[in-house]
């Protein structure tokens, strides 16, 4: 073949760009937003943890209040007031005629304000675990969202790579063409490649549109920022080994121990109210003149004369709520356990199957494009020969940016079981070491998705 047909047809696998999927394109001058400082704005902006937070003051409002005795009650009146007769409605004529003035305090048990006050004490320490858990699954939701766009550009990167590789093939195809060395059907191949991968291309600006629509629910307009370098996906913040144990920390089921720890707080209430409170009151009667003033004391117990029926059962039915909610903690626990063990084994085997992709199909369907390119130069291949081995390296490529999304998905999961602030020596993913690609990377200099130097 004519050197001037060889040199594009060598360009055209040897593009640069094509290394640039698997680390990313450079954007625009606007800060670009990392994956903690994605998760850091998500929870700042939530309305639903400052919610958590208000319900959960107004829960220690109201400890403090349950703790007090009842407000006493000012009682005023007129007894035996006369309504016919001579002396009708008068206040001073007749002996049994008073106005009377009163106070009255109902002597709450202390037992029974106590059990009140931690009750809701427990309903605050509940609602801040609810809102620790809603934090967890705010950095979890955003780090899926963050992690799905970030695929999805690093995708059409390789798409758009290959496309720039098969349009620089079409001039080269043209000019043998017009050399009367090639075919017109080689023409038409080559522009129909270009139109697929055009199509491939447009599917996936449409799923990146969709991320950032997704990322957008979480941080706002920060969505529409580049991306910063991922994290390194291939460590989680727990030891595996000790991942199970993590699961104690777990919002989640530390939310479902609180709310067993509620029902027991009202189970206590319940049997504080098997004993009765008493109500003193004191009232000052004034009659006429020619009449003495009185002072009256007395005192109000409720009877619970069917305490078997009534109170025994309330606190009966306390204690089984009680137990309903230990048995939802243990069956959360079990289901959460099953939940982690199963994460753990998707992350290993896709992480597993993306490094053989990476160091062994990729690599392969890379040297079969660069011995493929050799014969179509030495005329003992065709041009769909080559075409079918460029898509196979681009399929592989593809295939493996797939597996990273998906095991990044689960790190995702696995990473976010506690908050992130909660992690003692880990609050933001770490980077790969300086000089060291990041894992799943070829080395700078390969190809990442359809091309290889000749």
């Amino acid at each position: 073949m004519p050197r001037f047909i060889r040199q594009p047809i060598r360009s055209l696998v040897s593009v640069p760009l094509l290394a640039l999927a698997l680390y990313g394109t450079p954007t625009g001058a606007q800060e670009p937003l990392s994956l903690e400082a994605a998760q850091r704005a998500a929870v700042s902006r939530s309305r639903e943890l400052a919610g958590k937070e208000s319900a959960a003051a107004a829960a220690r409002e109201m400890s403090v209040a349950a703790g007090r005795l009842p407000d006493p009650m000012l009682q005023l009146g007129i007894d035996n007031l006369p309504v016919n007769g001579s002396d009708s409605f008068s206040l001073t004529r007749d002996s049994m005629t008073m106005r009377r003035v009163g106070i009255a305090q109902e002597f709450t048990r202390s037992a029974k304000r106590k059990a009140d006050s931690a009750r809701y004490l427990r309903e605050a320490e509940k609602l801040m675990a609810e809102r620790e858990a809603a934090v967890a699954d705010i950095q979890r939701q955003t780090a899926m969202a963050w992690l799905e766009r970030h695929y999805a550009e690093r995708t059409l990167a390789a798409l758009e790579a290959q496309q720039a590789a098969a349009r620089a093939e079409i001039k080269a195809v043209e000019g043998a063409y017009r050399a009367e060395r090639g075919t017109q059907a080689d023409v038409i191949a080559a522009h129909a490649v270009v139109s697929e991968l055009e199509d491939r291309r447009a599917e996936q600006a449409q799923r990146i549109a969709k991320s950032k629509v997704a990322l957008a629910r979480w941080v706002g307009d920060l969505a529409q920022a580049p991306l910063s370098g991922a994290p390194r996906l291939d460590t989680l913040p727990h030891d595996e080994g000790t991942m199970l144990h993590v699961l104690s920390g777990h919002p989640a089921l530390l939310a479902l121990k609180k709310q067993h720890e509620v029902a027991l707080a009202q189970a206590d209430l319940a049997r504080a109210n098997r004993k009765s409170d008493w109500t003193v009151e004191v009232n000052y009667a004034q009659r006429g003149s020619a009449f003495s003033n009185m002072v009256s004391v007395g005192v109000s117990i409720p009877l619970q004369w069917n305490q078997r029926r009534r109170q025994d059962r309330e606190l009966a039915a306390r204690l089984a709520l009680a137990d309903d909610a230990l048995a939802r903690q243990e069956e959360a626990q079990r289901v959460h356990a099953a939940e982690v063990q199963s994460l753990l084994a998707d992350w290993r085997a896709l992480r597993a199957r993306a490094d053989r992709y990476r160091g062994d199909l990729v690599p392969l369907t890379r040297e079969r494009t660069r011995a493929t390119l050799a014969a179509y130069a030495g005329g003992k291949a065709n041009l769909a020969d080559l075409t079918t081995a460029r898509r196979a390296e681009l399929d592989a490529a593809l295939r493996a940016l797939e597996l990273e999304a998906q095991a990044a998905q689960v790190w995702a999961q696995l990473a976010t079981l506690t908050p992130l602030d909660a992690h003692a020596g880990w609050t933001a993913p770490g980077r790969s070491p300086p000089g060291q690609p990041a894992p799943g990377h070829s080395a700078p200099g390969g190809s990442a998705a359809g091309g290889s130097a000749p």
